[in-house]
């Protein structure tokens, strides 16, 4: 189902529109479609440079880097008491 958004512009601001439509071979609707979808993915993107910059501190910290199969019964092994990777026969 499709709504209908009414927006009020001065004359010149739609002008404007018109020109930029008309410079991409669009109408007008299809412009501020457009333009609102990209403003939209902008909000919803966040701070991009907060979200880097998390990435960055977790891929300082190390771990357990191997096959998930191998970690996950390292840790089963740790809870049951098991032998472990300094465990000779491990």
């Amino acid at each position: 189902m499709t709504k209908r958004l009414q927006v009020l512009l001065e004359e010149s601001e739609y002008q404007a529109l018109q020109r930029a439509a008309g410079a991409r071979g669009v109408s007008v609707a299809e412009w501020v479609r457009e333009a609102l979808v990209a403003a939209r993915r902008r909000e919803s993107g966040g701070d991009v440079d907060r979200k880097l910059d998390a990435i960055r501190a977790a891929a300082r910290h190390m771990g357990p880097t191997g096959a998930i199969e191998r970690i996950a019964a390292e840790v089963d092994r740790s809870y049951l008491g098991g032998p472990g990777p300094e465990t000779p026969g491990y």
